[in-house]
């Protein structure tokens, strides 16, 4: 009867957990994402899979924890090391498990990241940039975060392929930093995609925070609509459609030869919003990628993401250093822009709310919203929704730029 229970106890996990308890703070960060995810409703449909998944990924005996290759494309496999490169993919799912085979076939790759951009894509309006185009240079200030933190980053020791994927997170765009870590430090994937995805999460709580350190009371009451009437734009599209359709086609082809390695995030996300645009004859792809092919690699992303974040994988100083360096990337993009809009506003007539530069990042639509509740706030009369959606969706077109850069560059 003895062996019994023995033989009861050994198939459980529990006795490894016992052994080491760094799995009880994986489990209690899980909760935490779900916590976030569920009762704060911050980025559910991105937060809850990655928090189911790192919780899988540390059952002891579970075998659902992303193993990382070393810079060298090896990993460990029953006790010998092989070439995940020269794996199959069955062989992957044979010897590594389900989670690996969907993170080395879905991530590695550089799959999802781009899906996941033409979805964004296909869900985004350009019109409001497109109308206030002068507010579109507040996407570019607002990259300061990643390339500040870049530097400081190489200053702390981290190599300089580490420093860019850890200052993309100051981009606010989750695929974005995915993507970016794939190319230049895959191995830091995990703690990476978990703090540019948990920010994006606290956008509500992070923006308010340094809007408060950096404007005064008098520059959030700047009234957009009445800076209009005062001063009204000399420059009218009279066919918004046709230069909604032009655009994507245009900013691709600029891109493609100026940064032709950001064409997968930006081609991707500009021929999701081409089907947009173009309406009734595209109406079948427009609905499939916005839906079905959006919500299904958000859930297999998500997963994956989460399994990467194994105890050996997260809790060492290096990823404690990707978590504030990430904050800093973050805060510091926001006040970007912000101090983009203060120097303006000294050398113009038409002042600009610091709230448009407070939404150069690629967090679409949360900030743009954000920011209106904060103005609202202040004056339930002061709507500047369609004011920082022009900086909000021209931070997507930045970041994704700004990753093409660092790739190129370092990759």
């Amino acid at each position: 009867m003895e062996d019994i229970l023995q033989k009861l106890y050994d198939m459980t996990a529990i006795g490894s957990i016992v052994e080491d308890p760094r799995f009880l703070i994986m489990y209690l960060l899980a909760f935490v994402l779900f916590y976030l995810g569920i009762r704060k409703h911050y980025e559910p449909l991105l937060l809850i899979p990655i928090a189911f998944g790192v919780l899988i990924a540390n059952f002891p005996g579970g075998e659902m924890g992303v193993i990382q290759a070393n810079s060298d494309g090896m990993v460990e496999v029953h006790g010998q090391m092989k070439d995940i490169y020269q794996m199959s993919l069955p062989e992957i799912a044979h010897d590594l498990g389900l989670m690996n085979f969907l993170y080395y076939m879905l991530i590695k790759t550089g799959f999802l990241p781009p899906v996941i951009f033409m979805g964004v894509g296909a869900l985004t309006d350009f019109g409001p940039m497109l109308r206030n185009l002068r507010l579109a240079i507040f996407g570019a200030a607002a990259q300061l975060g990643i390339f500040t933190v870049l530097i400081v980053a190489v200053a702390s020791g981290f190599t300089t392929k580490e420093a860019a994927s850890l200052g993309i997170i100051g981009g606010a765009d989750g695929p974005t930093a995915i993507f970016t870590t794939i190319k230049l430090a895959p191995h830091l994937l995990g703690p990476i995609a978990i703090a540019a995805y948990s920010y994006m999460a606290l956008v509500p709580v992070i923006i308010p925070l340094v809007v408060r350190l950096l404007c005064s009371e008098k520059e959030l009451r700047i009234n957009m609509k009445e800076q209009d009437k005062l001063y009204p734009n000399k420059t009218e599209f009279k066919n918004m459609r046709v230069l909604k359709i032009i655009f994507p086609i245009a900013v691709t082809t600029v891109v493609a030869i100026i940064v032709p390695t950001a064409v997968p995030l930006i081609g991707m996300l500009m021929f999701g919003n081409l089907l947009k645009e173009i309406g009734s004859d595209t109406s079948r792809l427009f609905d499939t990628i916005s839906n079905s092919i959006m919500n299904t690699a958000t859930v297999f992303l998500g997963l994956c993401v989460g399994a990467t974040m194994t105890v050996d994988a997260f809790l060492n100083l290096q990823t404690i250093g990707i978590v504030v360096g990430g904050f800093f990337a973050f805060g510091l993009s926001i006040s970007g822009g912000i101090l983009m809009v203060k120097v303006m506003n000294l050398f113009v007539k038409k002042k600009i709310n610091p709230l448009v530069g407070a939404t150069g990042l690629s967090a679409v639509p949360m900030a743009s919203r954000v920011c209106n509740d904060i103005s609202t706030k202040i004056d339930p009369k002061n709507h500047v929704l369609n004011y920082c959606m022009s900086s909000n969706v021209s931070g997507v077109i930045g970041s994704a730029v700004a990753a093409g850069v660092l790739i190129s560059f370092l990759g």
